[in-house]
């Protein structure tokens, strides 16, 4: 144990932010300098209220099984290196997951039972940011090679993983990306205000020189069959994620400033980039409607705000959840609470327990309004409650309501793979697919979910093709079942 006492006498702080008048302004992270640069002061303190538990929930809590006590412990003790290798030795990507993960590991940390828990999320985003800056990251080469080759299609965190894991141990891997640059959701899907690209870029860097190679711009399924990838590689694993928007079929959907989330947030990514983009679409001046309340939505408002809107509404459909654990949703099981990200702490309104009955348009066929009501639940079905139809104004609608699944034509249906009963790639419990020789790992198999999640999912999967081309797997972790779930209720 680091502090013996450091959970009762040393109280929870975190990274502060950039006052919200100055970051609105800009598109840089939130936290001066960067989230680990912004908690280093406190970081000895915070690492010692890790109790070292006998059992340390936070592990089952983190999909990735990451070694929590070992390095809270080691920078507690000024142990950087030994910490940075503690972290990398279940994460490939720290610098990600310190930034993006909700901290599932948090909510399920002992301390949590009675006290406010460790800043886990906090403590690793230090490590690996220091570990940037100190030059401690650096690239691993395999020592030799199998000769094996593998295809990964998708540059999102569970394909990255896949592939850093795969060429770490001699195969030679490439990566196919539709889009313009590496990535995936992390490049185009994610503000900067989020995760500056630079931190992206420097990881890709390191894969580079670790051998894998990157095909970007290259649309597999029409520039590249399933055929042809089954003939060229010994391997194919699909992480193609989870990008079929759900939609909202009501009266006025054809109007013209209704946008899906991720039509939105990658062209303001890509300005943000020095990119130019033809048409863009703008909140500047604009009555904002955003239908979602979770992440994407989050992130829409935090660019609406920056692009300089007239009002940011922000719906969802459940009710306002509450501020503490419910009872229903007992340690360590992740609780739905009420959170405040960055972006909300910058202005908008969220508006619960509505739904949208109607979008009116004005004389030009563009948005002009919603129509919505109050709804609830009764017997456990959602029904409108009487005389609270009202029409809110907006000339930008935003739909971040999540996705359904992967897209189908294409690779999917030329490989001829089989789907589950949720529309996501089915697959055994080595991430194999019905084909032989294609395996699925990440939202295309599991569904929407964390990026805790991905990494993990595109770990286990680099084992499974690793035993399938050689049968060893010395090298790379076991595998998590594709059914684990997280510890979530509800």
């Amino acid at each position: 144990m680091a502090d013996p006492k450091g959970f009762m006498t040393t109280p929870r702080e975190v990274a502060e932010r950039r006052p919200v008048e100055e970051r609105v302004q800009d598109w840089q992270e939130v936290y001066p300098g960067s989230p680990g640069r912004a908690v280093l002061p406190i970081i000895s303190k915070q690492a010692g209220r890790c109790m070292d538990c006998g059992i340390p929930f936070c592990h089952s809590g983190c999909p990735l099984g990451n070694l929590i006590p070992e390095w809270n412990d080691m920078i507690w003790r000024d142990d950087w290196r030994g910490a940075l290798e503690r972290l990398h030795a279940t994460n490939n990507f720290p610098e990600f997951t310190g930034r993006l993960c909700p901290a599932p590991c948090e909510t399920a940390c002992v301390v949590g039972i009675h006290r406010d828990p460790v800043t886990i999320k906090n403590i690793e985003v230090s490590i690996i940011d220091r570990g940037w800056d100190d030059r401690r990251v650096t690239a691993q080469p395999a020592a030799w090679h199998t000769g094996k080759t593998v295809a990964v299609i998708g540059s999102g965190p569970s394909g990255l993983a896949t592939a850093q894991q795969l060429t770490r141990s001699g195969y030679t891997v490439v990566v196919y990306e539709r889009a313009d640059d590496a990535g995936g959701l992390l490049r185009y899907g994610i503000p900067e205000f989020k995760m500056e690209k630079d931190i992206l870029n420097k990881r890709l860097k390191q894969m580079r020189l670790e051998g894998t190679a990157f095909k970007t711009g290259v649309n597999v399924g029409e520039d590249l069959t399933g055929e042809e990838l089954l003939d060229r590689f010994d391997a194919v694993v699909l992480a193609i994620g989870s990008t079929i928007a759900r939609d909202l079929p009501v009266p006025g959907r054809e109007l013209g400033g209704i946008h899906q989330a991720m039509e939105y947030l990658p062209q303001a990514n890509r300005v943000a980039r020095g990119k130019e983009v033809e048409d863009q679409i703008l909140a500047t001046g604009k009555d904002v409607v955003i239908i979602g309340g979770g992440d994407t939505g989050a992130d829409c408002l935090g660019t609406a705000l920056r692009q300089g809107a007239a009002s940011v509404t922000q719906l969802e459909i459940l009710p306002m959840p509450p501020q503490t654990r419910p009872e229903k949703q007992p340690w360590p099981t992740y609780p739905m609470t009420y959170k405040v990200t960055s972006a909300h702490e910058e202005g908008g309104e969220r508006v619960y327990s509505v739904s949208t009955a109607e979008f009116v348009g004005d004389e030009h066929g563009h948005v002009a309004g919603l129509v919505v009501n109050d709804v609830q639940f009764v017997g456990g079905k959602l029904e409108v409650i009487p005389n609270t139809t009202r029409t809110i104004d907006a000339q930008l609608v935003l739909l971040a309501m999540g996705f359904t699944g992967p897209q189908r034509e294409g690779l999917v249906e030329q490989l001829g793979l089989e789907l589950d009963a949720r529309g996501n790639i089915a697959r055994d419990a080595s991430f194999a697919t019905n084909v032989d020789r294609v395996f699925v790992c990440g939202d295309a198999g599991r569904g929407q979910s964390l990026i805790v999640w991905a990494i993990a999912e595109g770990r286990s999967c680099a084992h499974a093709v690793d035993s399938l081309l050689s049968g060893r797997t010395s090298n790379l972790p076991k595998p998590i079942q594709p059914t684990d779930r997280p510890l979530v209720l509800g």
